[in-house]
């Protein structure tokens, strides 16, 4: 390919934009011969085969055409019925929901259409390092508040703090249960953000993917409590292992949709006809699919944090996700990177370095249990021999 010529020019916020350090860090131990991936959150579990066979019948029937923008009238019944059951908060099928190409297009969708260029949006960490690189590209400022000293948890205290020093901070960021910690909110954490949320006039894009996948805790969503004030978005990837489907959605009050379906339209025009039939049958059948699912990773959870325990890390204990948050060993510091380098290359195990998911991530790594139980096994027993050689390396 010849040159592009050189009075060519590129978006300056693109040019600024870092790619995921998750992906970069996976694509980098991808290629070792028999490593054993706990990088990236993708379920090894297949999609359950009645979804599947939706999905088939959809191509099947010449499903192959333009789907209404907001998403086909069966999905949002299906989305607007499933969150009535699940956040008691009844959404408007036809003019507040909007089904989207997976939760990161419904981020995006949002933060889009909520914040100015003079605006700042709140990012609790660490967390999934989408949002700060969406408000990059939005053009829009963002402050990344670290949650570590408070068990990886935004206090109400420390919001209002923020708050109070950052008066152009007009929304923010919750997912919870989170990547990568698993932590979860109780329900009075939450009412206490939502109080300091409609004291200061903020909007809330709560990120709740994960919350069918909690473990001796029952989520509470916190539009639940201000549905008025949240922008509620999830999927089916985590839940129903749909993460090739890229479905996602979008709820929140009229006005606000009106204009995430603007921006929403101009993104994508609207989601894949056989994604949506499959989304459909998931939600209105697929309930058990999601507790057998959540039995899988709360089984996996237990050996992981047990084995990681007894290895002698400090260890987050996830109450949902399917990650587990580890210290590093005192003699690397915080350079986690180094040590999710040396643990993949000397013993074939790749772990995603804490850093990658900003401040507060430094010295810890994540690792991923959605993955088998015979992967995770001799993941495990991988990390032990890691840890003594490296010990008789002192």
């Amino acid at each position: 390919m010849p040159e592009l010529a050189n009075d060519l020019h590129f978006s300056e916020k693109v040019q600024n934009l870092k790619p995921s350090g998750i992906r970069i860090f996976d694509n980098k131990v991808s290629k070792i011969p028999g490593i054993i991936k706990l990088t990236l959150g993708e379920p090894d579990l297949n999609t359950p085969e009645h979804v599947k066979q939706a999905a088939i019948e959809s191509i099947e029937n010449n499903d192959s055409h333009y789907a209404p923008q907001k998403g086909k009238k069966e999905l949002l019944e299906a989305i607007s019925n499933f969150l009535a059951q699940k956040i008691q908060v009844k959404y408007d099928p036809e003019s507040e929901i909007v089904a989207t190409v997976g939760a990161t297009e419904a981020i995006n969708a949002a933060i889009f259409t909520l914040l100015n260029p003079e605006d700042k949006i709140l990012v609790p960490t660490p967390v999934f390092s989408l949002y700060w690189p969406v408000a990059n590209l939005a053009g829009v400022q963002y402050s990344l508040v670290n949650t570590a000293a408070d068990n990886f948890k935004l206090t109400a205290e420390k919001l209002e703090t923020t708050l109070k020093t950052e008066p152009n901070i007009k929304a923010i960021i919750l997912n919870y249960p989170t990547n990568p910690t698993g932590v979860e909110y109780t329900k009075e954490e939450i009412k206490q953000l939502a109080q300091i949320i409609r004291k200061y006039h903020l909007y809330v894009i709560t990120d709740e993917i994960y919350s069918s996948l909690t473990y001796g805790v029952d989520h509470y969503s916190i539009a639940t409590e201000i549905p008025e004030r949240a922008l509620y978005i999830s999927g089916l990837s985590k839940s129903h292992a749909m993460t090739g489907y890229r479905l996602g959605y979008i709820a929140g009050p009229k006005k606000v949709m009106e204009q995430v379906s603007k921006v929403h339209g101009l993104m994508v025009t609207t989601t894949t006809d056989s994604s949506q039939a499959a989304a459909i049958e998931a939600l209105n059948n697929g309930y058990e699919d999601v507790e057998k699912y959540r039995k899988i990773y709360e089984k996996r959870r237990k050996f992981v944090f047990n084995e990681l325990t007894n290895l002698g890390f400090d260890v987050v204990n996830p109450q949902g996700a399917f990650y587990i948050f580890a210290k590093i060993p005192a003699k690397y510091g915080k350079d986690d990177m180094q040590f999710a380098l040396d643990l993949a290359f000397k013993k074939k195990v790749g772990v995603t370095p804490g850093s990658a998911f900003g401040p507060g991530g430094e010295g810890y790594v994540r690792l991923s249990y959605a993955s088998s139980d015979e992967s995770l096994r001799i993941a495990m027993k991988r990390i032990s021999e890691f840890l003594k050689e490296d010990n008789e390396d002192d």
